[in-house]
């Protein structure tokens, strides 16, 4: 299937079913948001890299403008829908500010291996412990897919966008668990890393074994 759909690019990696909340003030976008919304149609965030647009990104629709500043600028709140492969950038639109593209949306396959989810979850959990953070999610730990949990294992802009190339949720679970599997340890090795400079200057009872 393809389509055209107006384009809002920027340098995050959206994925589906995510909550996002933007503060627009460009107007080309203050243009395309307002559209959008009149007309209940969603708009793309293809993902900006290297100061390029990439070829892949999230269509987002908007579920509400919550507030509408004085001079234009508005508070919105959309939320991620489909991935989509750009096939054609088009940069200029009649009596449009912003820009389109003709677009793909490549079969998306959303099951994996509940055994292996549970798993996932159990390793961001223990991921979040050792940085002492606390993160409720919004489902029931059984409704979570890897989109709900990809923007909170530590992964880079780069690797987020690597991860939105994976169209088959098994593909992502073991990506997932990969790059767990490598941060776990350098965030345990820094903490001990953290207790040893702290102990500096301090008296310890040491031994030697013989």
């Amino acid at each position: 299937m393809t389509n055209f759909i107006p384009i809002f690019p920027l340098n995050i990696v959206v994925f589906p079913f995510e909550k996002l909340n933007l503060h627009i003030f460009e107007p080309r976008y203050k243009q395309l948001i307002k559209e959008c919304f009149s007309e209940k149609k969603p708009f793309g965030i293809p993902t900006v890299l290297n100061g390029k647009v990439s070829e892949f990104g999230t269509t987002v629709e908007i579920i509400s403008i919550e507030k509408e500043h004085a001079n234009g600028d508005m508070d919105i709140r959309t939320e991620g829908k489909q991935v989509f492969k750009i096939l054609e950038l088009i940069k200029e639109l009649p009596n449009k500010q912003y820009s389109g593209a003709i677009v793909h949306y490549p079969e998306n396959n959303m099951y994996g291996v509940h055994r292996k989810m549970e798993k996932i979850i159990l390793e961001v959990r223990h991921f979040h412990e050792l940085l002492e953070v606390t993160k409720q999610y919004r489902k029931a730990d059984d409704e979570l897919c890897t989109y709900d949990l990809a923007h909170h294992v530590g992964m880079s802009l780069d690797q987020e966008y690597e991860f939105l190339n994976l169209l088959r949720e098994d593909q992502r679970q073991e990506y997932l668990q990969q790059h767990l599997k490598n941060i776990i340890p350098t965030i345990i090795e820094l903490q001990n890393l953290k207790d040893r400079i702290q102990l500096n200057g301090h008296f310890r009872k040491l031994s030697v074994e013989e």
